[in-house]
């Protein structure tokens, strides 16, 4: 018992005081939606509850020790192809916002991606730990695509959004990893002949959401009168916005989706540029954070966790805000720890569970 209690005690308090705060925005931004009619609404409740179940993920997590992980990652990766496929067996996977990533169970609706995010860092972390002197060789680099080709495409298939993630998370953890920029040169142009191809096969919406990046003024496009509602919204809010629970964007439902990828529009509008700003602050002093752990990391395999999670959240953080002003396409990702979605969440504190985790045990504990 002692052991646990101390490992408790070593966790990064700083880490832990920042998503608190960003819990409480998030379920207070996401209570202003519904405040008209009820704050604990369905959507504040599951929130709370993802949250609670996060908080028990963590202090399960911090129990083991994160390099037993490696002994998992076939499993791991079996797991991942099979929930992810779990989508096209008939009366479990569910489609909303014009893509089939949910899985219904009944009293919820899963995204399976989000999960497979935190095990696909496990994954590519393993392979690029075991081969760390081989990435110089263009082969070990396209092995490294190929693990996760399968995982992207699947997901590609139905969340160009996710997809992105996943191929940003590749990216980053490469680099870091220490890949030959000439090997990587290669690579890329491989890549870039191939976007015609997955152009094709992409599903309708998501053609639409690109062809309405590229001509932003023309509203009669899919997603651009959205986008011209959410500057509004942000614009309106000046420098100390119009108040918690007042925003009238917000309250008139010109906003869309304003629980889950557009909260950031909420937080402009209702607490204007300084609560926009705070937000952002928040998220870079984690970020910060998570870097120090990353750099103080015993091992080059809790380093590269650390480093595909870093590139998670903030690839997903810069592309949410500048989707909500215009400045990247819309693509239905969430703004970690404050969009809705249990799925998300659970997801988000399972990543910090990780970081945590190794934070403890780079750490010298006396009893």
């Amino acid at each position: 018992m002692n052991y646990f209690s101390t490992i408790y005690k070593s966790v990064d308090k700083v880490i832990c005081l920042i998503v608190a705060l960003l819990a409480v925005i998030s379920v207070l931004m996401i209570g202003s939606t519904t405040v008209d009619t009820n704050f604990f609404s369905r959507s504040v409740l599951v929130q709370m509850i993802a949250y609670t179940i996060g908080i028990i993920a963590i202090l399960i997590t911090l129990r083991f020790n994160y390099t037993m992980l490696k002994q998992a990652i076939k499993p791991l990766y079996i797991l991942s192809i099979g929930l992810l496929l779990l989508v096209y067996v008939p009366g479990l996977g569910t489609e909303a916002y014009g893509s089939r990533a949910w899985i219904d169970l009944g009293v919820t609706t899963v995204q399976p991606s989000e999960i497979v995010k935190i095990l696909y860092i496990l994954i590519l972390a393993d392979y690029l730990n075991d081969h760390k002197d081989e990435l110089y060789n263009f082969k070990c680099l396209i092995k490294a695509g190929l693990i996760a080709a399968p995982i992207i495409l699947i997901v590609l298939k139905e969340d160009l959004g996710s997809a992105l993630v996943f191929a940003a998370i590749w990216v980053v953890m490469i680099f870091f990893a220490g890949i030959d920029l000439k090997a990587f040169a290669k690579f890329f142009a491989l890549v870039i002949f191939v976007i015609p191809v997955a152009y094709v096969f992409m599903a309708d919406y998501q053609k639409e959401r690109i062809e309405s990046f590229l001509h932003p003024d023309n509203l009669n496009l899919t997603g651009n009168w959205q986008v011209w509602q959410s500057k509004v919204a942000i614009g309106s809010g000046g420098i100390f916005g119009k108040g918690l629970f007042n925003g009238t964007q917000k309250s008139l439902d010109f906003i869309p989706v304003q629980t889950s990828d557009f909260i950031f529009s909420v937080i402009g509008e209702e607490l204007g540029l300084v609560g926009g700003v705070i937000v952002i602050a928040l998220f870079g002093f984690l970020l910060v954070r998570m870097m120090k752990i990353l750099y103080d990391a015993l091992d080059f395999y809790g380093a590269l966790i650390i480093s595909g999670i870093i590139g998670m959240f903030t690839f997903q953080i810069f592309e949410n805000i500048a989707m909500t002003m215009g400045l990247m396409p819309v693509t239905g990702i969430t703004l970690p720890f404050l969009s809705y979605g249990g799925s998300s969440i659970v997801s988000n504190m399972l990543a910090v569970a990780l970081i945590l985790n190794i934070g403890v045990r780079s750490k010298k504990i006396n009893f």
